[in-house]
C-alpha cells in the first residue's frame, strides 16, 4: 500500500484554525521583502484584518508562524490574475541563520468548517542569511466567490537544508552531473521504506558500486549517535532481501540507479529516536545532498541501506566511456 507517512492531512478544529489565521491586505508585490508598506485595497480585503483580529472565533491571530515561515494574509499579486482578481494568500520565509537555506513548506488547505482538504508543498530556494522573502500561494485557500482566504491555510511542516546541499529540483542538473533525491516512502505494519534515486543528468557515463554513504542528522542538522547503519536490509524484519551483494553499475546519460532505506517503527524499552534529516553521498567523496525522510526509528537503533541497483524502468540513453562527471 502506497502512502505518504510524513505528509498526511490532519483535520483540525475551528479553534485551532483560528489560532493560525493571520490577516493583511496590501499592495506589496508577491516577491517583495517583508515589512513593506502599501495602501489597503477593498478588492483584496476579506477574511482577516491587518491587525490579525478576525479569527473564526473572533480571537487574535497575530504572530502565528512555524520555523521561520509565516502566513501574512491576502495581498495584491503583482498585476497577474488569480481566481478572477489580482489577490493571493502570501507567506514570508525568514532565515535567521548565517548561511543560505532552502525551505520546503507543506501547507494544509482547509474548508470553511476547518477540515483538512489537501496539502500543497512549495520550495523556496536559497533564502540568504538574515533575509526575509515573500511568496504567494496562487491557487489555494479560495472561497466560493473566488476570493483568497488566508484563514484556510495552515503551515503543516517546514523542512530547511543548507542551499549548497539541497536536492536539485526536477528539470535541473547539478555541476556534478548527478541528481540525488529521496521519495516520500512506503509504510505498512510498522515497516518503513524510503527510496533513494540517483540520476545521471550529465553528458558522460558514470560508474559506481556499493552503498550510499549516510550521515544521520537531528532537527538542528547535528549528527545523531547510537544508530547502527546496516549494509543491506536482511536484518530488518519484513524488509526483504537485497538480491545479493553490491554489483558494478554504469549509468549512461539519462539513466538512474535506486537504493533505499528500511527500518522498523518499533518502540519498546528506551527512548524513541527520530531522524529528520539525512546527508547522503552517492559514494565516498561524492558531493553531499541533504534529504528529509523523517526517519521514525523508534527504539530499534537500526537502519538498513540497500546497495545501488540499475533502475529497470529506465530507457537507456546513448553515452560514451565510463568517467566521473566533472572529471
Amino acid at each position: 500500500m502506497r502512502i505518504s507517512p510524513f505528509r498526511t492531512s490532519v483535520a483540525v478544529s475551528g479553534a485551532l484554525v483560528a489560532s493560525l489565521l493571520l490577516g493583511a491586505c496590501g499592495t506589496q508585490s508577491a516577491d517583495s521583502a517583508a515589512g513593506g508598506g502599501g495602501g489597503v485595497e477593498d478588492r483584496c480585503a476579506g477574511g482577516a484584518s491587518a491587525d490579525g483580529s478576525s479569527g473564526v472565533d473572533g480571537s487574535s491571530t497575530a504572530g502565528a508562524e512555524r520555523d521561520g515561515v509565516r502566513v501574512v494574509g491576502v495581498v495584491e499579486k503583482g498585476g497577474s490574475s488569480v481566481g478572477g482578481s489580482s489577490c493571493a494568500v502570501a507567506y514570508d520565509v525568514t532565515n535567521q541563520d548565517a548561511e543560505p537555506f532552502t525551505y520546503t513548506v507543506t501547507f494544509s488547505l482547509m474548508d470553511d468548517q476547518g477540515r483538512a482538504m489537501s496539502n500543497v508543498e512549495e520550495t523556496v530556494a536559497s533564502v540568504g542569511a538574515g533575509k526575509t522573502v515573500r511568496r504567494t500561494l496562487e491557487h489555494v485557500g479560495y472561497s466560493t466567490g473566488g476570493r483568497p482566504e488566508a484563514g484556510r491555510v495552515r503551515i503543516l511542516d517546514v523542512e530547511r537544508v543548507p542551499s549548497d546541499e539541497a536536492p536539485a529540483p526536477a528539470g535541473s542538473c547539478p555541476r556534478s552531473g548527478l541528481r540525488l533525491t529521496a521519495d516520500e516512502g512506503d509504510a505498512a505494519m510498522g515497516l518503513r521504506v524510503v527510496g533513494l534515486h540517483l540520476e545521471n543528468c550529465g553528458s558522460r557515463a558514470y560508474s559506481l558500486e556499493g552503498y550510499p554513504v549516510l550521515q544521520l542528522l537531528d532537527a538542528e542538522r547535528q549528527p545523531v549517535d547510537g544508530i547502527e547503519i546496516l549494509r543491506g536490509t536482511d536484518g530488518i524484519p519484513m524488509a526483504g532481501g537485497d538480491d545479493g551483494p553490491p554489483r558494478p553499475v554504469t549509468l549512461r546519460p539519462g539513466e538512474s540507479a535506486v537504493s533505499g532505506l528500511a527500518w522498523r517503527n518499533t518502540t519498546e524499552f528506551g527512548e524513541a529516536v527520530t531522524v529528520p534529516y539525512v546527508r547522503v553521498r552517492a559514494e565516498a567523496g561524492s558531493a553531499p545532498v541533504m534529504v528529509a525522510p523523517h526517519l521514525d526509528l523508534g527504539t530499534t537503533g537500526e537502519l538498513g541501506v540497500r546497495p545501488w541497483r540499475k533502475d529497470d524502468s529506465d530507457v537507456g540513453a546513448e553515452g560514451s566511456g565510463s568517467v566521473r562527471p566533472g572529471s
